[in-house]
């Protein structure tokens, strides 16, 4: 049997509690700078002030850093909603948007989506991912407001609800046009609503007691 001597074993580097959130931050920051491509683990960990194998022990690969980095820039941003009403989770995640798409960060990602998205179906494969997941949380808001007892059409499709106002993000971005800035939240929400509540009456919430023009998975009504 051995004899301690009192020496104590020798431990590892203590982990550094800060250590994943900076390299997700300076990973976002190097993607938005130099594009997917652009980014190196190397880059990353210099930045981070962190060794590779420290990157590597919690993401696999360049591209799990930089779906994971830019998830949870998204989800800090635009965090999902639960305010109560269909009409209240809408009106605070369209203001996260708005807000976002304005600031420096939230254009150059818009832009960067633009670009790299067509040239390399990695950075294709992270927006989608994105997209998804905004689209699974948008059917959980549909479901919620369902369960409440809020008049929301059968037909509506959570898909289209997400892609629409994305859409108009891109489009702005190809053509130079500003952002639809955050006081324009509850004017896009009001087009929404009328797109997916079913009052009974023909008349959709927001419209002056107008008829809807179309909805969210059905073709628009003929003029």
């Amino acid at each position: 049997m051995g004899i301690n001597h009192g020496v104590r074993p020798r431990r590892g580097r203590p982990r550094d509690p800060d250590a994943e959130p900076r390299i997700r931050r300076y990973a976002v920051q190097l993607l938005l700078e130099r594009g997917f491509d652009g980014m190196t683990v190397d880059d990353v960990a210099e930045a981070a002030g962190v060794g590779k194998a420290t990157i590597y022990r919690r993401w696999a690969s360049k591209e799990s850093l930089a779906n994971d980095a830019m998830a949870e820039l998204f989800d800090i941003q635009i965090p999902d909603a639960d305010t109560g009403s269909i009409a209240g989770d809408l009106r605070q995640v369209y203001a996260d948007a708005l807000a976002f798409v304005n600031s420096e960060n939230g254009l150059a990602l818009i832009r960067l989506a633009v670009t790299e998205a067509n040239r390399d179906e990695r950075s294709a494969r992270i927006y989608r991912e994105f997209l998804d997941h905004r689209i699974g949380l948008t059917r959980n808001a549909l479901e919620r407001a369902r369960k409440r007892g809020e008049p929301i059409r059968s037909t509506v499709d959570p898909v289209l609800m997400v892609q629409w106002l994305a859409g108009v993000f891109v489009v702005r971005a190809l053509t130079g046009e500003p952002m639809p800035p955050p006081e324009d939240a509850d004017r896009l929400v009001e087009y929404t609503l009328r797109c997916i509540m079913d009052t009974g009456s023909g008349a959709n919430p927001g419209s002056n007691g107008q008829a809807g023009h179309g909805q969210f998975g059905d073709p628009a009504d003929p003029a």
